[in-house]
């Protein structure tokens, strides 16, 4: 990735040098305190009062943030409670650390961050960029950019050589345009994948336009396996999971270097417009919901296509992190925009997330896994 961002948005060579941290993993266990053996998927939503002001634990002031996008800025779009922010993800069996933006630029000095997904990857991008730009201050020489022809934007922490950037893309898969009209290639790896590939991190995740019909959907045909028909439609729970083990494929072929790059799939991302399965029928959707879910379990259960997930990442042979924030995500039917973005035509958002807010809690995981991973070092 590194010719390709420097080729593709100007980014100065510095990101090509590897600088060893300073931060020693022995001492990051023992600052943590995190066991090897714990889950930390598995816990409750806890009412935090920690570093408050107005009982609101202070992450980042969303308003001073200059990465946010509208759509989830809640609080600049007038969201008139802040409980939503009131919570921490407590794991059962230990403490997840909070997330420390400095100890996470020292330790990934040098290095480049890539997440590959739809806008919910947006959710994850604009949250790290927002943490660490807390962390490092108004002051900190901070470069943004797009990538050339990839849709795809970057912010690089100067100091640091720290790069985090964002590809958009709906399905992993590849979809052409041919004379018929755009074509989903379930067999193929997007063709970004020869930019990915030389990150240091990438985070993966593909599942919400999966079930979305007409000219949104983004291809008007599809095909699995190039001797195969081309098709306009085919189940979408299989045409998922044929997508999903093109990527694993992918993954295996031996063009990543598991040396040098650490592999996350960030799990099954929930929206909350049912909202039976919380047990609020007499609800519309998520609109009015202002409480995170109390216990460790969702009443519905986990999504269907979850399992397909787990499937595919235990059949990759590669070393690569599953971060199932599923359910702790699926209990927080409190935490999306609703009304409160810029959407606009009184559409009720329950699919993306307020920043400051859950997505936060993703970054912190996502901190505690490569701080403590000697491969980053």
């Amino acid at each position: 990735m590194r010719n390709s961002l420097r080729s593709h948005g100007g980014l100065v060579s510095h990101l090509s040098i590897l600088i060893i941290a300073t931060f020693s993993t022995h001492l990051l266990r023992q600052v943590f305190a995190i066991p090897r053996t714990c889950n930390l998927f598995q816990g409750s939503w806890v009412s935090d009062n920690s570093s408050k002001s107005n009982n609101i634990p202070l992450v980042y002031d969303s308003s001073q943030c200059p990465f946010i996008n509208p759509l989830f800025d809640c609080a600049k779009h007038g969201r008139p409670d802040r409980g939503y922010l009131r919570y921490r993800w407590q794991p059962s069996a230990c403490n997840l650390p909070k997330f420390d933006g400095k100890v996470f630029l020292e330790k990934l000095r040098g290095k480049t961050i890539v997440i590959v997904g739809d806008s919910i990857s947006f959710n994850q991008q604009e949250s790290l960029t927002c943490l660490l730009h807390a962390a490092v201050g108004p002051n900190s020489k901070i470069t943004t950019g797009t990538m050339g022809p990839y849709n795809s934007n970057y912010v690089t922490f100067q100091e640091y050589g720290v790069t985090i950037a964002e590809f958009y893309t709906r399905f992993l898969a590849q979809i052409t345009t041919e004379k018929i009209g755009r074509v989903l290639k379930l067999h193929l790896i997007n063709d970004y994948g020869n930019v990915w590939k030389d990150a240091d991190v990438l985070i993966f995740n593909t599942g919400f336009w999966w079930d979305v019909n007409g000219n949104q959907k983004g291809w008007d045909f599809i095909q699995d396996g190039e001797n195969n028909p081309i098709v306009r439609d085919m189940d979408r729970t299989l045409a998922f999971r044929k997508a999903l083990t093109t990527w694993a494929k992918w993954v295996d072929s031996g063009v990543l270097n598991f040396a040098k790059t650490k592999v996350f799939y960030q799990g099954f991302y929930p929206d909350h417009y049912r909202p039976s399965e919380w047990g609020r029928p007499e609800l519309k959707d998520c609109a009015k919901e202002t409480e995170p879910m109390s216990g460790s379990t969702y009443p519905a259960g986990p999504p269907p296509r979850l399992s397909i997930v787990e499937q595919v990442l235990s059949s990759i042979k590669s070393p690569v992190q599953f971060l199932n924030v599923t359910t702790l995500s699926q209990l927080r039917k409190d935490g999306h925009p609703g009304r409160y973005s810029d959407a606009g035509n009184g559409f009720v958002d329950c699919t993306h997330w307020c920043l400051a807010g859950i997505p936060d809690t993703w970054s912190s995981i996502i901190f505690a896994y490569l701080t403590l991973d000697e491969n980053m070092a």
